[in-house]
């Protein structure tokens, strides 16, 4: 019968157990590169970019240690939080310190989601649950500028589409460029200054911040925090003209007016200078309709009133007293003359009377008046002889005396 021969293994210490299985794990080249999808958990003090991060990856039958370190933290498009389900691409090491394998994570994206849109939409809710996309904030765009700042690359097309229907529509505004790069690593940086320095300059009425249309890739320049906070921040009045108009990006939110593309922007940066004339046109021949209409029934309203002056004039009613007291003098003279003629003729036909009755025209036609003791006598029996007696006659008085029968 065979009997095998039993071989003893050699002892070895932990750390060549560990330093063999190392070898074994790291030398796959299978483990070199692998994907890896699954759940993150354990990550403490949540997400912070430029610092190494430690948690693991699980599913429902299993769990890997993971390893983030901060070079490959910073490029990451979006935000790890626990809970998120993700596919990492990375290799397999092992930690000899604490006898672990693990997986250095090389990239990560989101599972199920582009890196892209959930680093946009992660930081689109946290500005805006912070504020920067309220409405109270919105400042309004200044009717008519005197200078307005355009950011954008100088060799693109939106800058001509701008520079072209600024000056169309509104020669007289001053425009001031500030290149930018709009995409690439730099582009950020680049429009976060711009945005700064014009704000601070004081010269700009409005800022127009802006590019053509691209890819989602292309316009993540304005999808920047830094870029975002510094529009939120500006004095100035901002317009986002990025891509098209189904395009959208941080900048639009917490620009104070978004415009669907560049050419969008500088219509409503300036007014028209064809319907601001065709307005004060119109307004010109409305003010002078008004003020003829107004002129018409004034004047109306004045000629009224005069009629009513001359109709209720004191004048007047004085003229017509005037005229009536005149009449009435008039024939109270008529009267007074009727009157006095009528006592005159009555003076006279009296005065003929009274002189029919004198006794001096009486005695004037030969007639005498004889008076005893201031008596007439007119019988001679009132008279005896040697009686004196007064005898008046037409022109004087003489003393009588009886003398015989």
């Amino acid at each position: 019968m065979y009997t095998p021969k039993i071989t003893k293994p050699p002892i070895l210490t932990v750390g060549q157990l560990t330093q063999y299985i190392k070898n074994i794990l790291e030398g796959d080249p299978r483990l070199m590169t692998v994907l890896v999808s699954g759940e993150i958990s354990g990550m403490l003090g949540g997400f912070k970019r430029g610092k190494h991060h430690y948690f693991v990856l699980k599913d429902k039958e299993a769990v890997i240690n993971a390893t983030l370190f901060a070079g490959m933290s910073q490029a990451l498009r979006f935000e790890p939080e626990n809970g998120m389900k993700v596919l990492c691409r990375g290799k397999i090491e092992v930690y000899p310190p604490q006898g672990k394998y693990q997986i250095i994570i090389e990239d990560m994206q989101p599972d199920g989601l582009g890196a892209l849109n959930l680093a946009y939409e992660q930081l689109k809710k946290r500005l805006s649950d912070e504020g920067l996309f309220d409405e109270a904030h919105k400042k309004p765009i200044p009717r008519f500028p005197e200078t307005i700042g355009v950011i954008t690359s100088p060799t693109g097309a939106a800058v001509q589409d701008i520079l072209n229907i600024l000056t169309r529509r509104f020669p007289c505004v001053d425009i001031i460029l500030y290149p930018s790069q709009v995409q690439g690593d730099a582009a950020p940086a680049q429009l976060t200054k711009a945005v700064q320095e014009l704000d601070a300059s004081g010269e700009c009425d409005t800022i127009i911040i802006g590019r053509g249309g691209g890819s989602t890739e292309d316009l993540w320049a304005f999808n920047d925090e830094q870029l975002a906070r510094a529009i939120y921040a500006a004095r100035t009045p901002v317009i986002s003209a990025v891509g098209h108009e189904t395009d959208f990006t941080i900048c639009d939110f917490v620009s104070d007016t978004r415009a669907p593309t560049p050419s969008a922007a500088a219509e409503l940066a300036v007014p028209d200078k064809t319907e601001l004339m065709n307005y004060y046109n119109a307004l010109h021949r409305n003010i002078n309709a008004v003020v003829k209409t107004i002129y018409t029934e004034n004047s109306k309203i004045i000629k009224d009133m005069e009629r009513m002056i001359v109709a209720l004039s004191p004048e007047k009613e004085l003229n017509r007293y005037d005229g009536e007291i005149r009449l009435l003098e008039a024939r109270l003279d008529s009267a007074m003359n009727e009157k006095l003629t009528g006592a005159d003729h009555s003076l006279r036909s009296y005065a003929a009377k009274l002189e029919g009755l004198n006794p001096m025209s009486v005695l004037a036609r030969g007639y005498s008046v004889a008076e005893k003791d201031g008596e007439v006598l007119t019988k001679v029996a009132q008279l005896q002889t040697g009686d004196r007696f007064t005898l008046t006659l037409s022109d004087g008085s003489v003393t009588a005396q009886v003398t015989g029968d």
